[in-house]
């Protein structure tokens, strides 16, 4: 066949096979009847010749089936994806695939993906693959070309025109139901991705907070243990109402609970070095946050002592200018079943503490914490205290209710481990003054109106994947008006307040600090 059946075939096959999640999210929006069946099915085909479009700009000899076949096997993945935790393959999400780690990507990995990368990536790829194409001299093929061009504009611009009244709000009212279209969306998304890479070129680390110094009249040290959540939602914490106890042993502690805290982003690549910075939530981006320096820099000019310890993925880039240790290598962490746990991030922590004669120290913990969608490994078989649990990754499997479940024995083994961390302080208090600050990078969304994980643009993302628990714990020894600031604990705060919260507890002086934006000023 010619290479315009070809490219006709498969974007045909792409609108029909690898856009269901689009088309269920449209029909949410204009559900299917009498006076809507008409757009849904001129929607289809302008997709269809939007791709043909596509695809016919950049075929050629030596394109068509690598471009097709590469296409084809990419949509099988982000099919699933969208399918099953109705994501959106934006480019911050690009971002996070590009980041994932093996282990992260197999806590993903099923039988429900084999089966759609083998149905819509392969078995069409081979049917490309075999296809003998039919060439014609390069004049006649340039002439084909223009007018599939003139054609595919000529039938969106007049469906889009027929049906006016519906792609006005489509278009402007409902600009979030683009982000579903495969491949078009994702295949924007990354070159928006390059375009960034682009631009940012070679990287260079802007100093902040070089001014930055202890009083000489400050002569108690303090020991703060900051500790980073991962994907844990206010609400599923009992100390913000959840009827559930998920937080038996904090409510035990004199705890300070902020119940309206909202995270910087949906996912670590974006909350994290943007809660360590100093630019905010409006101000941050991508370039900013690797081109700057960040708290534990400015931290470090004052001359604190700071550890990383990592049960997670990565620092995203946080620590890579302090000291870091690993603990997802159990070489590290002594306490290691189906993966290894939070809790021996605080092995040997007594010992390094002791080894610091002077100055204050800030340990950062990251935890592995909710990390999805195998909520079931993230706590060990003592902390399954609600049950059914969902035994699997893959969520639309399991009832909301078993889902539920793991999450929030999840939930459970954070506590206990913030719990431990409180214990590991309070040792110290004789020598120091202590404190731990505990946010979450972000929040999860677990099946609410099918949407699972998180990582959605934030415009859009529901309030689960930004509303964030937050707890601060502070030693009898540390000089604070705990009274005044729990008087403060409905105020609305976000991941913006981290940096210059640690800054006035750590009592440094610079000219980075905002008063306004300490929590505890």
């Amino acid at each position: 066949m010619t290479s315009s059946k070809l490219i006709i075939l498969a974007s045909m096959f792409l609108v029909l096979f690898d856009n269901v999640s689009f088309f269920r999210n449209v029909t949410g929006v204009y559900p299917v009847s009498i006076n809507n069946i008409a757009f849904l099915c001129s929607l289809a085909i302008v997709l269809a010749f939007v791709i043909i479009l596509l695809f016919t700009l950049v075929s050629s000899k030596y394109t068509t089936k690598p471009i097709l076949i590469l296409i084809l096997l990419i949509s099988s993945l982000t099919s699933y994806f969208m399918n099953s935790y109705n994501t959106v393959i934006d480019n911050s999400m690009i971002q996070n695939i590009v980041h994932t780690n093996i282990d992260e990507a197999l806590d993903l990995f099923n039988f429900k993906l084999i089966l759609y990368i083998l149905f819509l990536g392969v078995l069409p790829s081979i049917f490309i693959y075999k296809v003998d194409i039919k060439y014609v001299s390069l004049k006649t093929e340039l002439i084909s070309k223009l007018k599939i061009v003139i054609i595919s504009l000529l039938i969106i611009v007049s469906l889009i025109f027929i049906f006016s009244k519906f792609y006005t709000s489509f278009l402007r009212e409902h600009k979030q139901l683009r982000y579903y279209t495969n491949p078009t969306f994702y295949v924007f998304s990354m070159g928006q991705y390059i375009n960034n890479i682009y631009k940012n070129g070679k990287i260079i680390v802007k100093s902040v907070g070089t001014d930055a110094k202890i009083p000489s009249t400050d002569m108690d040290r303090e020991l703060i243990i900051l500790v980073v959540g991962e994907a844990a939602r206010a609400d599923r914490f009992s100390l913000n109402g959840y009827q559930r106890e998920t937080n038996p042993l904090l409510k035990k502690e004199d705890i300070i609970n902020f119940s309206n805290v909202h995270s910087c982003g949906t996912s670590t690549e974006i909350s994290l070095p943007c809660m360590f910075s100093v630019f905010g939530k409006n101000k941050y981006s991508d370039k900013k946050g690797k081109s700057s320096e960040n708290l534990l820099d400015v931290l470090s000019h004052a001359g604190i002592n700071i550890l990383w310890r990592d049960n997670n993925s990565s620092s995203k880039g946080v620590a890579l200018r302090v000291p870091y240790e690993d603990y997802r290598n159990p070489k590290n962490n002594p306490i290691c079943d189906v993966e290894c746990r939070d809790e021996g991030m605080l092995y040997g922590l007594q010992e390094y503490i002791d080894r610091q004669k002077n100055g204050d120290i800030l340990i950062v913990l990251h935890q592995m914490g909710n990390h999805g969608p195998a909520y079931y490994k993230r706590y060990p078989k003592s902390f399954e205290k609600f049950t059914p649990t969902c035994k699997t990754n893959e969520l639309n499997q399991c009832t909301k209710e078993e889902i539920g479940n793991a999450y929030d024995n999840a939930i459970l083994y954070t506590d206990y481990f913030l719990s431990k961390v409180i214990n590991l302080l309070k040792q110290n208090s004789n020598s120091f003054e202590t404190a731990m600050l505990y946010f979450s990078d972000h929040g999860e969304s677990l099946g609410e109106n099918e949407i699972y994980l998180h990582g959605l643009p934030y415009l859009i993302a529901p309030e689960t994947q930004k509303h964030i628990p937050a707890i601060f714990w502070f030693g009898d020894s540390f000089k604070i008006d705990k009274n005044s600031l729990r008087n403060k604990i409905s105020n609305e705060y976000s991941q913006d307040n981290l940096f210059h919260t640690v800054l006035g507890l750590m009592e440094v002086n610079t000219s980075v600090y905002d008063k306004n934006m300490d929590i505890i000023n």
